[in-house]
């Protein structure tokens, strides 16, 4: 670690355009700052005159109004984004086909031109590299280039500069395998160096100073890295989603799972976070009319049973051969025998409005069943945030009087299904969904 760090402004007058030499304006810009290359220097980047310099402006609709300037450029973000992060009235939140996490993809729409948005660079690390080599051509200096951007963050109020392409500068400071002052071992310490590098060099400029570089000098020589360095890789980003989008990401990434990792226990915390989260669904006449039963190995065993022998009884009295009912019987043992956690939901109907005529007795009951389906929706939605699996499986409500009996239960709980609950095994593939035809499920008359 050296001592000392010095961050020194190069501003410049030059307005970037596409094709413009950008060795020879940062070389112009040192000039003029009474500056030269030195051996281990860092030069920080603006990615907008990276952007310019190589042409990544896209046309946008002309127009004087404001709002639908705004409007061009979220849908202009749509268009460039592998993903939608968060998507909400104010900002849309993008990831980007180099894996960055910006408001609007990064596209920028400030000193740019009338009716332009400018595109983050293509590859950063190769503008970073392009322009690292011109320089050690021209001047025979071994100088590390950081392409920075202004980035909001989650949690924290303002902006800062991060890191987008990096070539012959560290991206992240690996101090894993060391030691605190108390000895005890560092696990998870790797400060990102190119970020840090990035905010210093925003420290000396503003956006209207005209000073696209930035001179970094005392940098301890370190092993050098990417920009991609820096990208998480999403299957360990905690926070793939955000805002809106995280609800609608909550619910549509939910899927039925039978397979489940025998040696892994449910904790307790995230069962109890689920059935929680099922007694928020709505219910009529402002009760709470579920109930979740949890079975114990016995109780599962004596209740599988009794239905095994209902549902056997109706089959062949349906007339379906013996082979066939044997199998349906052990596909559907392979998921409740075998699942670590076995719940039983139920509608509890105490709370039913009592009519004389059977029209609005079956609506009632109805409306207490569409409830437990919302609970049951609600359930499955949080086992699914937490990693788990679930299958909702329907047995149980063909069988209602057998269930009643087996748990001794009262007339009035109503079975809604069985849910199956553990960790997907290991093999675990899940069936991608259909393409959902919105149009034709949303109708009007």
């Amino acid at each position: 670690m050296r001592g000392r760090l010095t961050v020194t402004p190069l501003p410049t007058p030059h307005r970037f355009r596409p094709g413009d030499d950008l060795a020879a304006a940062l070389l112009d810009a040192l000039r003029a700052a009474g500056e030269d290359l030195r051996d281990g220097d860092v030069v920080c980047v603006a990615s907008k005159v990276v952007s310019l310099t190589e042409g990544a402006t896209v046309p946008l609709p002309a127009t004087d109004d404001a709002h639908d300037a705004h409007d061009a450029r979220r849908a202009l973000a749509r268009t460039e984004a592998v993903a939608i992060v968060a998507d909400t009235p104010g900002v849309l939140i993008t990831r980007t086909p180099h894996g960055f996490v910006a408001a609007n993809g990064g596209i920028d729409g400030s000193n740019v031109g009338d009716g332009l948005a400018l595109l983050l660079p293509d590859d950063p690390d190769a503008s970073a590299a392009a322009l690292r080599a011109e320089l050690a051509a021209r001047t025979g200096r071994d100088v590390g280039v950081v392409v920075t951007d202004t980035f909001g963050r989650p949690w924290r109020v303002g902006q800062t500069d991060v890191a987008l392409g990096i070539a012959g500068a560290p991206a992240l400071r690996d101090e894993r395998g060391g030691h605190d002052l108390d000895g005890r071992p560092l696990a998870v310490t790797a400060p990102a160096v190119a970020d840090e590098l990035a905010a210093a060099a925003d420290l000396v400029r503003t956006k209207s100073s005209g000073t696209p570089f930035v001179l970094v000098r005392g940098l301890a020589p370190d092993r050098p890295g990417t920009g991609a360095d820096l990208v998480r890789d999403l299957e360990h980003d905690l926070f793939a989603v955000g805002g809106v989008t995280a609800v609608e990401h909550a619910v549509t990434a939910r899927r039925t799972v039978r397979r489940f990792d025998a040696t892994r226990p449910v904790p307790a915390t995230a069962l109890r976070a689920a059935v929680a989260a099922a007694a928020t669904a709505p219910a009529p006449h402002h009760t709470r009319p579920w109930r979740m039963l949890r079975l114990t190995t016995t109780t599962r065993t004596r209740l599988l049973a009794a239905m095994a022998r209902r549902w056997r009884a109706d089959l062949t009295g349906d007339g379906v051969p013996e082979a066939t009912i044997t199998r349906r019987l052990e596909r559907s043992d392979e998921v409740l025998r075998a699942a670590p956690e076995l719940l039983v939901p139920f509608v509890v109907l105490d709370g039913a409005h009592r009519y004389p005529d059977a029209r609005r007795t079956v609506a009632e009951r109805d409306l207490f069943v569409l409830s437990g389906g919302a609970a049951l929706q609600n359930l499955q939605v949080v086992l699914a945030g937490h990693g788990l699996g679930a299958a909702w499986i329907s047995s149980t409500v063909f069988c209602p009087q057998t269930v009643r009996d087996e748990l001794d239960l009262p007339a009035g709980w109503e079975p809604l299904g069985m849910v199956a609950v553990g960790w997907p095994a290991a093999d675990t593939v899940l069936r991608e969904r259909a393409p959902i035809d919105v149009d034709g499920l949303l109708l009007e008359r």
